[in-house]
């Protein structure tokens, strides 16, 4: 029971610490889905983004599962195996410190092996783009959940010395929720950017666009040639409907 405590603490806080790691690498995928999301505003993508969310640890439990229930087999089928995957274990969790706080690139070789896999997965994940229902996000996140990751595999190889399914899947959980805050941050903060991206460049703007009404704003200090340049390029532009405002005295006196 102390091990598991000890495994899950270290697997929370490697999230948690990892999370400008997790920026990096998965940071932009979220911002991503957010962007491609037929979901607009903050409070109806928070349920997207919980869905992406939830479907990545999904995935990271499911193999946690995998990967302890082998490690328990190996480990039965030999008992002499026992007390090395401990110090395995131990091993992993050092090196996990030294990546997170040195950037100690010494696991990247777990990475660049699940790119391999990672490039026959990820053509599926196009296919559930746009994001418009709760299934599909929750889908994009299960294979979110197997994106190559230095980090993830580290922890993965904590799980499977858990030499327990259930344990290990626990330990996949406690990491994915140390990275959870990160991530949603992310996701709910690009639908905030496409959601002013269509207020400044988008729908609102198109629609003044086609109105073909312009109203000029100018403090009184601003020369009248000044405005009258401006008025003339509207105008020969197509934006006949020209309209004049001027501020003076804390007053608007509009000139048309």
């Amino acid at each position: 029971m102390t091990d598991l405590v000890a495994a899950l603490a270290t697997a929370f806080l490697t999230g948690l610490l990892g999370s400008a790691h997790c920026l990096g690498m998965c940071g932009g995928i979220s911002g991503l889905f957010a962007l491609h999301s037929s979901v607009r505003g903050l409070r109806r993508q928070l349920p997207t983004a919980l869905a992406y969310n939830a479907g990545r640890l999904a995935s990271y439990a499911i193999l946690g599962f995998a990967v302890a229930a082998l490690g328990s087999r190996v480990v039965g089928l030999t008992p002499a195996l026992g007390k090395p995957f401990r110090l395995v274990a131990g091993g992993i969790i050092i090196l996990i410190g030294l990546q997170i706080a040195f950037n100690f690139r010494a696991l990247n070789i777990l990475e660049r092996a699940g790119s391999t896999v990672w490039a026959r997965i990820s053509p599926f994940a196009g296919r559930l783009l746009p994001v418009n229902s709760l299934p599909r996000a929750l889908g994009l996140g299960l294979l979110w959940g197997l994106l190559p990751c230095g980090l993830v595999y580290s922890v993965l190889l904590v799980a499977a010395t858990s030499l327990h399914g259930a344990d290990g899947a626990l330990i996949m959980l406690a990491f994915g929720a140390g990275t959870t805050p990160a991530m949603l941050l992310t996701g709910l903060g690009a639908a905030r950017l496409a959601q002013l991206k269509e207020s400044v460049i988008g729908v609102n703007t198109a629609i003044v666009a086609e109105s073909r009404e312009v109203t000029i704003l100018a403090d009184k200090s601003v020369p009248f040639s000044v405005i009258k340049t401006i008025m003339s390029t509207c105008t020969s532009e197509g934006y006949e409907n020209v309209s004049l405002a001027v501020i003076q005295k804390n007053q608007q006196v509009a000139a048309r």
